[in-house]
């Protein structure tokens, strides 16, 4: 994801302000801490000490591009060069999902997902046929089916090359760590470069109602809903799924262990409205969370990219609310090069239950000169913690996850 989140903030704030006074009912009732209770898992007959508060009491770190590796050959980062002036912010590769999720303590993942209905759109990279390499020799990458890259053509390199292969080593790793708590997959969904489309690069479909429909049924191929958290889990008769949201809550913790739940990062207003069309305001029938505003019937998700300056007190308004947000501790390469921790302490502390992040353990900034990381504080084994803004006065003792 390489684009900025200015824009969108801002209109967050402005909506923010008008609405802080509107909504101030509504999050007093929302924002009520749950008191966490010892419960018994279920099936295992273990206590629960966090089983009691709901998912948006909680908060983990996520990896950003949780797919990406670089490129390595020389003859490609020249011709990277050349194209993109920017090009080195692309220097930065990733675990893979699995590794993530087990031994860096990340409990969040983004993937960027291209439509290939007919298959090997992506399989023969336009920077590859220029730097004279053959096309790639993924068998994966020919079948039908979501494929996931940063920038087709350009920067193509994955550790998963299709959503379906993605999701299995995600479902995977979760069906072996059944008490894990519900773990956020956010979507970007993807178009071709217009440019490199000129040069003789791929073009991909667009993503239209039809073309959403079959990414849900992809999903639910590899997740069915019961291992799913969806709108629809949320949604109560007669109400909107924002209505839900901020009377309700989300679920609970002990309800939704071992499961995980689709976020979708467009802002792009066509998309969205192509994903809610046919009588879907509130996202009934979906798979994913849109990235929505307050006000709107299908507002549970939101997306505030930068939690510094007046964006910090936006996100703490929307936790309290009682909606999820996702945020950033750093953007490459910025801060693996100075070493700076100020956007990560905003990010932490603003209360976002998803904070994402290129650098999850000590020694991948090391390249850049510096020895940022981007942790939850505290005990270095913990992957999720009580929410600074939403979460009781006092953490349940014990792991929240258990180990």
């Amino acid at each position: 994801m390489r684009t900025s989140s200015t824009g969108r903030a801002g209109s967050l704030i402005r909506r923010w302000a008008c609405a802080v006074t509107a909504f101030a009912a509504v999050a007093a009732l929302s924002s009520t801490a749950a008191t966490a209770q010892p419960d018994t898992a279920a099936g295992r007959g273990h206590r629960d000490p966090a089983g009691d508060l709901r998912l948006t009491q909680l908060q983990a770190m996520a990896t950003h591009n949780s797919y990406h590796r670089e490129t390595t050959s020389h003859a490609e980062q020249n011709l990277m060069s050349q194209y993109d002036p920017n090009w080195q912010t692309l220097l930065y590769s990733h675990s893979t999902l699995p590794v993530q999720f087990e031994r860096q303590r990340a409990r969040g993942i983004e993937l960027d997902v291209f439509p290939d209905p007919e298959g090997g759109l992506y399989a023969d990279p336009l920077l590859r046929k220029r730097a004279g390499l053959p096309p790639l020799d993924d068998p994966e990458l020919n079948k039908p089916g979501f494929k996931v890259l940063h920038w087709a053509d350009f920067d193509y390199r994955s550790t998963c090359a299709t959503l379906r292969g993605c999701l299995r080593q995600v479902k995977k790793w979760s069906d072996s760590r059944p008490g894990h708590v519900a773990v956020p997959i956010l979507l970007e969904l993807k178009q071709t470069d217009p440019r490199l489309e000129e040069q003789g690069g791929a073009k991909s479909p667009p993503w239209d109602t039809a073309m959403l429909d079959a990414l849900d049924k992809e999903i639910r191929s590899v997740f069915p809903d019961e291992e799913t958290v969806t709108p629809d889990d949320i949604r109560r008769p007669g109400r909107t799924l924002e209505q839900s949201v901020l009377r309700h809550g989300w679920p609970k913790v002990r309800d939704t262990r071992g499961q995980v739940m689709f976020f979708m990062d467009n802002d792009d207003q066509e998309i969205q409205d192509a994903y809610r069309a046919s009588g879907r305001e509130s996202l009934q029938g979906r798979v994913l969370f849109t990235d929505s505003e307050p006000g709107r019937p299908d507002a549970a998700f939101m997306k505030v990219n930068d939690p510094r300056g007046a964006n910090k007190a936006v996100i703490r308004d929307l936790v309290r609310r009682g909606f999820f947000v996702r945020t950033r501790s750093d953007v490459p390469l910025d801060q693996a090069r100075s070493g700076d921790t100020g956007m990560l302490r905003d990010a932490l502390s603003s209360g976002a239950q998803m904070v994402s992040t290129d650098f999850p353990v000590p020694g991948l900034a090391a390249r850049y000169g510096s020895d940022y990381v981007a942790e939850l504080p505290g005990d270095p084994d913990r992957a999720v913690r009580c929410n600074p803004v939403t979460g009781p006065r006092h953490c349940p003792r014990g792991p929240l996850e258990p180990r």
